[in-house]
């Protein structure tokens, strides 16, 4: 695992309430990487973004019924898309008060009123009855957690038994630790997009593996995303976003400089993007 310091709840909630704006212009209601075959981009960012949500939820198995926890809900474009395709019940949390403000509008807006809830909270201190949920998802939320380890170990009680975890996460390589400039890289990503730690594929699956869960697949996707950057990239240059970005907020205008940033690193090895699904064995008590 590679940390970096400094960085706060405070600064990362900051961040959403100003970027979920320039986010849902920028890339659309999903805040997450979008999915193309290998060597075939012609698919649209935003049906790439929406196969690779289905994607993770054919892995997760999530059936009609089931209860699922979105952690890192963002404007709850995941979580209202599994309610409206999969017939499921889910719970979004999210740090900022405008996503979530923002995901309950969308989601009375299409419909999923009744099976979707958004709230407002930091998941590394939420509470939730044990056996809460048949499913704990989260897309590209984990990096921001402070104590991963402790936050698998409170997904292994919320879960029901049986239940599934399904996690999309910046992974950093297995080597980026070893080598100065990929760690370099690393902790340039870690300090941009307001990351305390990036782990490795090895790092999530041991603390899933500690907290009781049984590891069922990693998937390492890096080749079939990275073009999400290169959109990104594109994109703010050629609508001006960049020349806006440091009227509203500095930080903000950081956050897009290092758009190739990520990019590098996913070129250059130094970090990865993963899948890993795990499950709380049945006769497991928790």
């Amino acid at each position: 695992m590679i940390s970096a310091t400094g960085i706060t709840k405070r600064a990362i909630r900051s961040h959403y309430d100003l970027a979920t704006p320039f986010y849902r212009l920028l890339w659309g209601p999903h805040i997450h990487h979008g999915l193309w075959d290998a060597g075939d981009f012609a698919l649209a960012p935003r049906a790439a973004q929406l196969k690779l949500t289905d994607t993770l939820a054919d892995l997760a198995h999530i059936r009609t019924g089931d209860r699922v926890l979105d952690v890192g809900c963002g404007m709850g474009g995941s979580a209202i898309h599994l309610a409206k395709s999969r017939g499921c019940h889910v719970t979004g949390i999210t740090l900022s008060g405008l996503q979530r403000r923002w995901a309950r509008t969308a989601a009375w807006w299409q419909g999923v009123a009744a099976t979707t809830e958004f709230r407002r909270d930091d998941v590394e201190t939420e509470v939730f009855a044990a056996g809460s949920f048949d499913v704990v998802w989260s897309i590209e939320c984990t990096e921001h957690l402070t104590d991963k380890p402790r936050f698998f170990e409170r997904v292994a009680t919320w879960l029901k038994p049986g239940g599934r975890v399904a996690i999309c996460a910046w992974l950093a390589a297995e080597d980026a630790a070893a080598s100065e400039e990929k760690r370099r890289q690393v902790e340039q990503v870690c300090t941009a997009f307001l990351c305390p730690s990036l782990g490795s594929f090895s790092d999530y699956a041991g603390w899933m593996e500690r907290a009781g869960l049984v590891v069922d697949g990693t998937y390492d996707w890096t080749d079939r995303v990275a073009r999400t950057w290169e959109l990104c990239e594109s994109r703010v240059r050629a609508w001006g976003i960049d020349r806006l970005a440091p009227w509203i907020d500095p930080a903000q205008a950081l956050f897009i400089d290092h758009f190739s940033t990520i990019l590098g690193a996913y070129r250059s090895g130094a970090m990865r993007y993963g899948c890993i699904v795990a499950h709380r064995p049945p006769s497991s008590t928790a």
